[in-house]
């Protein structure tokens, strides 16, 4: 008998992040569910809020008198299933948030939506009989009739909107035939999909080769059993996702569902289209940039078993299925898999968990996988599947560096050095089309040197410093330490040492100016903010509307262009010496994934990789395409620095609008943190200005805490956050456990 409910107010704040309990209608006891929402007084507000049904007691934990009763329920039909609701009061412990933004990130939306209905229009009577009424109609030159007449001869039932548009004819029109009781006209409710299934042209499974075929059958033999995890390490081209597709056709035969996590919405078009050429209308697609009503549908389809498939960036992985079988997360190594956003979930160790409590299976695919992951396979925690080959018989890609420092020795100070101009042109004679990638991602200001390709580094941290043109000054923003900006090289005391920097903008300009004759495209954050600019631009330059794409991450890894051929990533430098730790990791894995988009198609692929130091390992391992070898080396760097797998990391974020109060009150906070922490094994590094030390009139300087063991630094949020967040009362602190990015 439900006699009481316990529930999690919709209010943000961390003293209401608690169970209410609330007394059941008779009307609503066998209604109401865990999962739902429902309307409820709370305390002296004239007006109800929303709130989230956690749990059942006939015992409540109250005076009986005192509580309050539920007014009603809301969006019955957005109920959350009792494994997610689970799942979320794991993220509030692992991530140490609200359990109410936790059930928040399990909604697509944060009002209720009202479900679409089309009219549709349905022939009463026979063939014979219409006839001989469009023979009337003709002889009194009721043209609006008889063309309708006619249309439903040919078309026994159809869209409302369809007949009103294809015969040019109004409702009143269709009224008149509903009276005449010739048609009916009812109401159906339709779900709203960005992607129509019907216009998708079908297609049937590959034959996998040797290698692919070996991963299908060892993933397929432990589908459902033992929550094991894969690590599906293969290089580019060697055609992991045929392989998801295989797998996800033997859970749909199984009765179960899948969810495909992709890292970035730009992938979405191409991967949806090649889901649903395979698997029609079993495929959904959820992401940001979909309106309210599809996101909701999106869900909503899921929830009531009209899709088996969802496919999408992170938030995806929360989709309802009620029988997950697997999910899958391709480029798994990527950034966007961590929000940013309170909860500062990972999606990657979301889907461990949510496999773990419904029994799936969980498979984790990259060409160049984090090193954590790899790590956690050569350890055993995942299981490890390598493919060596490509899937089809193509070129072998041919990757050069270019040294950019004898560029400007030849005195060539230009962007492209002489063999990428070269080959440029000779690709744009032979009407191939061509990549030029910005290798942006994580830009930061560091300083080097054009001549030797020396960069300015902390003897502390072995992080670049980075610089700020306030003071001209050189910060780390490891250890805060600070040295004035140099004038000449220390290293060959050369005149060329500045702060590096190049935009896409001025890099199309550039390409323009040197290239009149080519058709370029840019694609970026600036040129993708409506809502299909990514499916537009992509499509332009896959139908060879273009000859030449520039962009940043966001075209550097999963697109297939067949008749791309040549590739040219103009400055490597960008990425490597940003202020992160995991600046080599990152660099390898761009370039490792941008250089396999050339050549994919029958035609021979060219490379070419510009750099000022060249002879840096993640460069090197890039062109070989050779993952392990950065691995060895970058596994021994981080064991030398304890950094990540060999550490955890917890990111404090101070903020205020007032400069000197900030500094005061962030060196005030660092040794309250350095006395707290005395006895355990954490250390205190910082304060620093952050990577952006000022945003919007508001000041931010970064401490980092670096502790071995994960559940000490969440000991330590859940036991002192809320104590020190309330004595630094004129400075707002934001924590992050494991970014994977440096604020």
């Amino acid at each position: 008998m439900k006699t009481f409910a316990n529930i999690i107010v919709d209010i943000s704040h961390s003293k209401l992040d608690k169970i209410f309990q609330y007394r059941i209608p008779e009307d609503l006891k066998d209604k109401i569910e865990i999962g739902m929402i429902v309307s409820i007084p709370f305390g002296k507000r004239t007006n109800n809020i929303n709130g989230y049904v956690v749990g059942f007691t006939d015992e409540p934990d109250f005076d009986v008198n005192k509580i309050k009763e539920i007014h009603s329920l809301v969006a019955m039909n957005m109920t959350i299933e009792t494994h997610l609701m689970n799942l979320a009061i794991w993220m509030k412990e692992r991530y140490a948030c609200t359990i109410l933004s936790a059930l928040r990130t399990l909604i697509p939306v944060n009002k209720q939506m009202n479900n679409k209905t089309e009219k549709q229009i349905i022939r009463n009577i026979d063939t014979k009989q219409l006839q001989g009424y469009i023979k009337l109609w003709d002889k009194k030159k009721y043209s609006g009739l008889s063309r309708a007449g006619n249309y439903l001869l040919i078309n026994k039932s159809c869209k409302q909107s369809s007949i009103l548009k294809d015969v040019n004819i109004s409702t009143s029109v269709l009224n008149n035939l509903e009276k005449k009781g010739l048609i009916k006209i009812i109401s159906k409710q339709v779900y709203r999909n960005p992607y129509n299934a019907n216009n998708i042209k079908k297609t049937n499974n590959k034959l996998p080769n040797k290698s692919q075929q070996t991963v299908i059958d060892r993933i397929s033999k432990n589908l459902g059993n033992n929550n094991e995890v894969f690590l599906v390490h293969g290089i580019t081209g060697s055609g992991k996702t045929e392989i998801y597709i295989q797998i996800i056709q033997k859970v749909l035969d199984e009765g179960k569902q899948a969810i495909v996590l992709i890292p970035e919405i730009s992938l979405t078009p191409q991967t949806v289209k090649r889901f649903i050429a395979r698997f029609g209308d079993k495929v959904g697609v959820m992401h940001s940039r979909l309106s309210n009503g599809e996101r909701y549908d999106a869900w909503r389809m899921a929830k009531e078993g009209k899709i088996s498939i969802m496919i999408g960036p992170r938030s995806a992985v929360f989709a309802p299925f009620n029988n997950l079988g697997i999910i899958i997360i391709d480029e798994e190594h990527e950034m966007t898999y961590k929000s940013e956003i309170s909860p500062k979930y990972h999606a990657k160790e979301v889907a461990i968990k949510r496999a773990e409590m419904t029994g799936a299976t969980v498979i984790l695919g990259s060409a160049t996988p984090c090193l954590e992951s790899y790590y956690l396979a050569k350890k055993g925690v995942y299981t490890l599947l390598e493919l060596k080959e490509k899937a089809a018989t193509t070129n072998e890609l041919n990757v050069e560096i270019v040294d950019m420092r004898e560029e400007l020795v030849n005195g060539n100070k230009s962007i492209f050095s002489k063999l990428l101009k070269d080959e440029i042109e000779k690709k744009l004679d032979n009407n191939e089309q061509i990549i030029l990638f910005l290798n942006r991602r994580g830009y930061s200001r560091f300083v080097s040197c054009r001549q030797c390709g020396h960069v300015l580094k902390c003897d502390n941290c072995d992080i670049p410093y980075t610089y700020h043109a306030q003071g001209n000054k050189l910060i780390c923003h490891y250890c805060g330490k600070t040295i004035n900006m140099v004038s000449k090289c220390p290293s060959c005391n050369s005149k060329y040492i500045k702060q590096f920097g190049i935009g896409t903008q001025k890099v199309e300009e550039y390409t323009k100016k040197e290239f009149p004759s080519a058709k370029v495209l840019r694609m970026d954050l600036d040129t993708t903010t409506k809502k299909n600019s990514y499916d537009t631009i992509l499509g332009m330059f896959r139908k060879g509307k273009a000859d030449i794409l520039i962009g940043t991450q966001m075209i550097a890894k999963g697109h297939d262009f067949p008749n791309v051929t040549l590739v040219g990533v103009l400055a490597a430098d960008l990425s490597l010496y940003m202020s992160d730790f995991r600046a080599s990791e990152r660099t390898f894995q761009l370039l490792t994934q941008v250089t396999g988009r050339a050549g994919r198609g029958n035609l021979q692929g060219t490379a070419i990789i510009q750099s000022y130091t060249p002879e840096h390992y993640s460069i090197i391992k890039s062109k070989e395409q050779d993952y392990k070898g950065f691995y060895e080396a970058e596994i021994k760097y981080r064991h030398l620095m304890n950094y990540p797998p060999f550490s955890n990391l917890l990111t404090m974020l101070l903020q205020s609008t007032n400069e000197k109060q900030l500094i005061e009150s962030s060196y005030m906070l660092k040794r309250d943190l350095c006395y707290i922490l005395s006895k355990v094994d954490i250390e205190v590094i910082g304060p620093s200005p952050a990577n952006v030390s000022k945003i919007n009139n508001t000041y931010r300087r970064v401490i980092l805490l670096k502790g071995n063991k994960y559940n000490q630094l969440l000991n330590f949020v859940n036991k002192y956050m809320e104590r020190l967040t309330g004595k630094y009362k004129d400075i707002s602190i934001h924590i992050d456990i494991n970014p994977l990015i440096s604020y």
